[in-house]
């Protein structure tokens, strides 16, 4: 059976580990339900998240786009790959996607690896990437299909969200006990 946590306990936690502000996670969640992403719940009932529905509350915040852009945040940075690679004609075994590559840093988290407390999840919200950066110094960059890898990808500045590993990895582990 796989374990899943409460909307409420989700959002305190994200709050008191990662920083993210109470307000903004409940509209962020909102606009996740009505878009069907996560779980609404029912009459007198929690909504019931699992780990992946968590993951995609922290990309929805983390993207910092306008709120009705939400449920489109987390399919466009699901949809990120390795350095931009167009992985379509990939055996199944090759074909990664932040989508995955997150669930599977957050179960780790989840399940108490100290390899995934020392990461750094750098969201980049003026074009959609996902570094992670790694205690050794190196990076690992998801990017857009097509973008040309370790590149700025528009003109102006560049703005992300960074996600202290650790953090993450004490939210997941007070959510999924």
């Amino acid at each position: 059976m796989t374990q899943t946590a409460t909307l409420a306990a989700a959002i305190a936690a994200l709050e008191r580990h990662v920083g993210f502000r109470r307000g903004r996670l409940v509209s962020m969640a909102q606009r996740l339900q009505n878009a069907g992403v996560i779980p609404t719940g029912g009459p007198r009932t929690a909504p019931q998240l699992s780990l992946v529905n968590v993951v995609d509350i922290v990309v929805a915040y983390a993207a910092d786009a306008p709120l009705h852009l939400a449920a489109r945040s987390v399919e466009t940075y699901g949809a990120l790959t390795p350095g931009g690679a167009d992985l379509s004609g990939a055996p199944a075994g090759l074909k990664v996607s932040a989508a995955s590559y997150l669930a599977s840093i957050a179960a780790l988290a989840a399940a108490g690896d100290d390899g995934m407390r020392r990461l750094k999840l750098e969201f980049v919200s003026t074009w959609p990437e996902l570094a992670v950066h790694f205690e050794d110094g190196s990076t690992h960059r998801l990017q857009s299909i097509g973008a040309v890898s370790g590149h700025w990808q528009s003109a102006g500045h560049r703005k992300s969200l960074t996600i202290n590993g650790a953090a993450l990895a004490d939210a997941l582990q007070e959510i999924f006990p």
